[in-house]
């Protein structure tokens, strides 16, 4: 691995040249993610053309690989290594970035955190600690154990290192696809929403999805900043913080065209059609985007091509025991 840079403060802002640049810094740490065609009418879409970005195939299994490791390259590590809070995914990218660059990492989570992210922060050596009934929880706790420490808090996406991150997700998607009409993008505290947008300025429509239990951007929009909402639902380890973040709200006001609400049923069904249909096996957070098209939450036009972020796979769904 390449030395540590001694930054203490971000190399780059959050736009399209920071994000480039914090490619080249990750890229050979992370995996290339594919992008898969499919004809809307396999999914009850007719004259509609799909192009799937599968990051659940990231390391760590979710596309926040990519923002761990530009923490964990860009900023200098203390002795007493690294903590963050997580419903799961965030806590096994950084688990996962830890271990890359063989730094100690302290991981907490709430009680909410399905197995399948439990198991997988544990096997990438991290001290984890299960604490609250929800991310917040795990927020304020990982603050606390931050301050005795001296660990280097990295945040799931109050962090602009983060959001440079996420946006390479974005950079991918546009060399890969770069004839996408709408993108659809789950939210939860809007690290990937905010880099990704940040990385299209409004070249592509970007569209956001969120569990009706946890409509954090669409409390944000309508109150003119970010705000409180309920943090509930089947995507709870992954679209449940309280508030999105700060940093990344000024980029969706900008450039996110409107947030789309789904309800859980609908994300249920989208994750059996994405295992019925492509054999892809996404967690509720992963498969939130396309609920949002099943239920017809957005109806494109004919002929438009609309491209999903799955964007997680962390569960246990599928039970290969049976």
């Amino acid at each position: 691995m390449p030395p540590h840079s001694s930054l203490t403060a971000p190399a780059f802002a959050i736009e399209p040249q920071g994000i480039a640049r914090t490619y080249e810094t990750i890229r050979p740490h992370i995996r290339r993610t594919p992008v898969v065609e499919a004809e809307g009418g396999d999914f009850g879409l007719d004259g509609v053309k799909l192009s799937l970005k599968l990051e659940l195939l990231q390391h760590s299994g979710s596309f926040k690989a990519r923002g761990a490791l530009t923490n964990l390259l860009s900023r200098e590590i203390p002795a007493g290594g690294v903590v963050a809070a997580s419903g799961g995914n965030h806590g096994a990218a950084v688990a996962f970035a830890a271990r890359k660059v063989g730094q100690p990492a302290t991981i907490f989570v709430p009680r909410v955190c399905s197995q399948a992210k439990i198991d997988r922060i544990r096997g990438y050596g991290a001290d984890l600690v299960i604490t609250g009934d929800r991310y917040d929880d795990a927020l304020m706790a990982s603050r606390e154990f931050s301050t005795r420490s001296g660990a280097l808090p990295v945040h799931a996406y109050e962090q602009t290192e983060t959001l440079l991150g996420q946006g390479t997700v974005g950079l991918e998607f546009e060399e890969q696809d770069p004839n996408l009409d709408v993108l659809l993008v789950a939210v939860g505290g809007g690290g990937l929403i905010g880099g990704v947008a940040a990385w299209y300025a409004g070249r592509t429509r970007i569209l956001g999805v969120e569990p009706e239990a946890a409509p954090t951007l669409t409390r944000a929009f309508a109150a003119g900043k970010p705000v409180d909402a309920e943090a509930g639902g089947i995507a709870a380890d992954s679209l449940a913080p309280k508030r999105v973040g700060e940093l990344m709200f000024p980029i969706a006001r900008a450039y996110v065209e409107q947030v789309l609400l789904v309800p859980d049923d609908a994300i249920r069904h989208a994750q059996r059609v994405l295992w019925d249909v492509m054999r892809i096996v996404a967690e509720p957070g992963g498969a939130a985007a396309l609920a949002a098209l099943l239920s017809k939450r957005y109806v494109p036009a004919a002929g438009e091509r609309v491209g999903i972020l799955v964007c997680g796979g962390n569960t246990t769904a599928v039970d290969f025991d049976r």
